[in-house]
């Protein structure tokens, strides 16, 4: 059973990861605008993820004997300076996202939690693979510029992204 204080930080961040889900959805929508639908369909394949994850914390919170309480969602920024800006935005929210990782961690060990410990270092090994992932674009795009065939190479790159559901164990 998860403690009070517990159970509503996992609530927190699941809250966060459908709160991730539109910010992504914004910046497709951003891409989209620009007629940059490999990097529109990259972050439309982001919220794929996001959900997923706020999937895995609804049910931890239910097999726990958690409740889930789900908040309201602010709406996310909706404009960038460039595809370069909307990837770096996407890199400091993703570092946000492992910052709160970490502190439910240390959260989970501060109450000997195990059983969430364990179920939290899923996520600490993806935002390794999130944050690397996005800070290759961003790298990607200060190369090639906000304009011509270089922007045109990584936006075909992005469009072969699809979502992929972890396998069982990693569920």
């Amino acid at each position: 059973m998860l403690s009070e204080k517990m159970e509503k930080a996992l609530n927190e961040q699941l809250n966060f990861e459908l709160y991730s889900s539109y910010v992504y959805y914004a910046m497709s929508a951003y891409c989209q605008s620009l007629d940059l639908v490999g990097m529109a369909n990259w972050f439309k394949v982001q919220v794929q993820e996001e959900l997923f994850h706020a999937s895995k914390f609804f049910d931890y919170v239910c097999d726990r004997g958690g409740r889930v309480r789900l908040e309201k969602i602010d709406g996310p920024p909706v404009e960038w300076d460039s595809p370069r800006s909307a990837f770096a935005s996407a890199l400091k929210h993703e570092q946000e996202v492992t910052r709160r990782i970490s502190n439910l961690v240390d959260l989970a060990r501060e109450e000997r939690d195990r059983s969430t410990d364990t179920f939290l270092q899923w996520f600490v090994t993806e935002q390794i693979e999130e944050e690397a992932t996005v800070s290759q674009i961003v790298g990607q795009l200060r190369l090639v510029g906000s304009e011509g065939p270089g922007l045109y190479m990584v936006d075909q790159q992005l469009a072969t992204r699809t979502f992929t559901m972890p396998t069982a164990g990693a569920a």
